[in-house]
């Protein structure tokens, strides 16, 4: 049987491995009409996947909660979530912030014709204040992941302590046939992924030949990026070991799932991919998946803790800002909290960092000139989350199963 699966994964892993290859050969050639072609073909996929994250982690949650009540089970699924979502994030911003202190890059005298930015009206307080909806279908609209979390484990948890009875057994029987149908749509989606692969692949190296240079921003870009490669292969592969988990195949067997975060740079967004090697690959309770991975996407976020952290100091250095000891440990906890706020949709990272920089009247300048290679950044980081998700469900599975 193990045999069989192993024939039948790597046909598709050479599938996604030429579609990135041929995507990004393509995309250097730099022909307008193919430039064109690839980026409608983006724009369609990043489409599909935010028509079905939404639903999809609305369903997971309502129907994991919904067995709350049925015994401990659930309970310890969240309690364990919680714990390793907690440990890698903080791990991920200790890992940027020693590094940051190590290789702390040169102050940038930022020339006027930057110094402003437009800054979303949107304040932290806000931001978090939008989480409380005060409409049932409008987090399903904005694709406020953090809102269709909350009114999900409202909807689950209160169907929990329903009496049994004709209506709840309907009920239940609704929700998860809309479960099976968001999951035979998952299955098509990824039949089709290579396109959309290839496309994001010329896409992005049509943007790197028509030049975004790091400059001056260099040695920033190396730490941030230097932070995530860290927590990617050295810090998660090693919580995985201590657990007696192999990290090599776990890795091998979610890499559709990074591949596909990498280039999307929505860590909701790639939910259903995400889910689907987990459940397939990794042979994972899917009663574990679909709770662990939803509840995940929207609070695990070892990257966007890490970058938050590293750029927050970075802009306060330049600005003058006494960055004490005091100072840095608070940053390390506010980066981590913030980061368990966050949406896991593109750019939500840079944005949240962006509130955060301004309720301490901070200048944006620097902020305005990291965005050109915030791309690449995005992407890493939504891989790192993934990545982090990934790990974090699996030991859960191993714990409880």
């Amino acid at each position: 049987m193990e045999h069989s699966k192993k024939n039948t994964s790597f046909p598709q892993i050479l599938i996604w491995i030429i579609a990135l290859v041929s995507g990004t050969f393509l995309g250097c050639l730099n022909i307008d009409i193919l430039n064109g072609f690839f980026n409608f073909t983006s724009n369609i996929f990043t489409r599909l996947f935010q028509f079905i994250a939404a639903p999809v982690i609305a369903i997971s949650v309502i129907t994991a909660l919904s067995k709350l009540s049925e015994g401990k089970n659930t309970g310890l699924i969240f309690k364990h979530t919680v714990f390793y979502t907690v440990l890698t994030t903080f791990l991920a911003a200790l890992t940027g912030l020693i590094l940051y202190l190590l290789f702390t890059p040169d102050k940038i005298v930022i020339d006027s014709a930057v110094q402003t930015i437009s800054v979303p009206s949107l304040t932290y307080y806000e931001h978090l204040l939008s989480i409380v909806p005060n409409n049932l279908l409008q987090p399903l609209i904005s694709g406020n992941v953090l809102s269709v979390i909350l009114i999900s484990a409202a909807f689950g948890i209160s169907l929990s302590f329903i009496e049994e009875n004709e209506n709840k057994t309907a009920l239940i029987k609704v929700i998860y046939g809309f479960q099976e149908l968001l999951f035979t749509l998952i299955k098509g989606l990824i039949k089709i992924l290579p396109l959309g692969i290839a496309s994001f692949a010329a896409q992005l190296a049509s943007e790197i030949i028509n030049g975004s240079a790091i400059g001056a921003l260099g040695k920033y870009t190396l730490i941030v990026l230097g932070g995530n490669l860290i927590q990617i292969f050295i810090i998660l592969p090693f919580i995985l070991f201590l657990k007696g988990i192999n990290p090599f195949i776990t890795l091998k067997k979610m890499l559709p799932a990074l591949i596909t975060a990498f280039f999307t740079k929505s860590s909701a967004g790639t939910l259903p991919v995400t889910l689907s090697c987990s459940e397939n690959n990794l042979n994972i309770n899917p009663q574990i998946s679909r709770f662990v991975l939803p509840v995940c996407t929207t609070v695990n976020m070892n990257g966007c803790a890490a970058f938050i952290l590293i750029t927050s100091l970075f802009v306060m250095n330049n600005a003058g800002f006494e960055l004490t000891s005091g100072t840095m440990i608070l940053w390390l906890f506010i980066s981590v909290f913030a980061a368990i706020g966050n949406a896991g949709v593109p750019m939500g990272c840079y944005f949240l960092t962006l509130s955060l920089m301004s309720s301490i009247s901070a200048p944006l300048g620097l902020l305005g000139l990291i965005l050109p290679i915030y791309t690449v950044i995005d992407m890493v980081e939504t891989m790192e989350n993934v990545w982090s998700d990934s790990v974090v469900c699996t030991i859960v599975n191993k714990d409880l199963t």
